[in-house]
């Protein structure tokens, strides 16, 4: 009862501040950030932290500018995903542009399906409106890991499936996308690719932002199992309010590739993307709570 409650008070806050124009809902992001930032001191410590070891070049001037554009980019993040449930298909599709699409659909026709791997960077959750470039029958999949409150999670559900996502928990990849293609549909798998993995899932290791990082590579394996040629999802924020996602080939034969190597293609683009624009990215997650001991010793 009590998480039925939280729910609908959430919804419902969320939905009335969905109604704001965005030059309101910025001015009370710029509120939020200065609450969250100087007051609240929302996880500073993870965040000093994951800048300083991945830039230990950068001064501490430096290191303080990136922290302060990511809280204004954080603030309104959040508020910007709020506004999803209310913004029309028109309105997401001119704040959200797609660039080099023609090889993007070239593949999707051919192959009959692809893997866009996706990270924690800019307006990702715009993407969800990616069927604006594709054809009606096709399916955008987001596959999304299960928040642990149902009633959130049917909430959220709810806001990326608005403008004709097709939500999917990552446990059950595989079983969705053998069945769509059994059913004759051709299906773009999205996967953000970036996220800390469980220790049963930590199965790539690798040097990331100067850092023995670990990742996911349910990307790959999916890949490898369809055989569906493999895009990095390229995006790049133009403004408040305004991002451009671009679209680009890691491979087109991902069983040709060795193991873990699709993975690595993704890191490594991913470093580039953060080192053109650092704030970005998810600095206030804990990335880098793995490591290769505790893994070992829990497996």
């Amino acid at each position: 009862m009590k998480s039925r409650l939280i729910y609908w008070l959430t919804y419902a806050s969320m939905w009335l501040l969905a109604l704001l124009p965005f030059r309101a809902l910025y001015v009370l992001s710029d509120g939020l950030c200065f609450l969250m930032r100087h007051v609240v001191h929302y996880r500073r410590r993870v965040v000093r932290r994951n800048l300083k070891n991945s830039f230990p070049e950068k001064s501490q001037a430096e290191l303080r500018e990136i922290e302060r554009e990511f809280y204004h980019y954080i603030c309104d993040y959040m508020l910007e995903e709020i506004k999803m449930m209310r913004m029309s298909f028109e309105d997401l599709s001119r704040r959200m542009e797609y660039g080099n699409t023609e090889e993007y659909l070239a593949m999707l026709e051919k192959h009959g399906g692809i893997v866009v791997l996706i990270p924690h960077y800019a307006n990702f959750e715009w993407l969800t409106g990616m069927g604006a470039f594709m054809n009606p029958e096709d399916v955008p999949m987001q596959v999304y890991k299960p928040l642990r409150n149902k009633y959130l999670d049917e909430m959220f559900k709810l806001i990326r499936a608005r403008h004709g996502g097709y939500n999917v928990p990552k446990h059950s990849t595989a079983r969705e996308v053998i069945k769509l293609r059994r059913d004759g549909k051709r299906v773009v798998i999205g996967l953000i690719t970036d996220q800390s993995p469980n220790r049963s899932e930590a199965h790539h290791w690798t040097t990331f932002l100067n850092q023995d990082t670990v990742f996911m590579d349910g990307g790959e394996r999916i890949a490898k199992m369809m055989n569906y040629p493999v895009f990095y999802c390229e995006l790049e924020k133009q403004g408040r309010g305004y991002c451009k996602a671009y679209f680009d080939l890691l491979t087109e034969n991902p069983k040709q590739t060795a193991d873990g190597e699709i993975t690595e293609l993704f890191v490594r683009r991913l470093e580039q993307t953060i080192l053109r624009e650092p704030a970005y990215w998810f600095w206030s997650h804990k990335r880098w709570k793995l490591t290769r001991e505790n893994v070992k010793q829990h497996g």
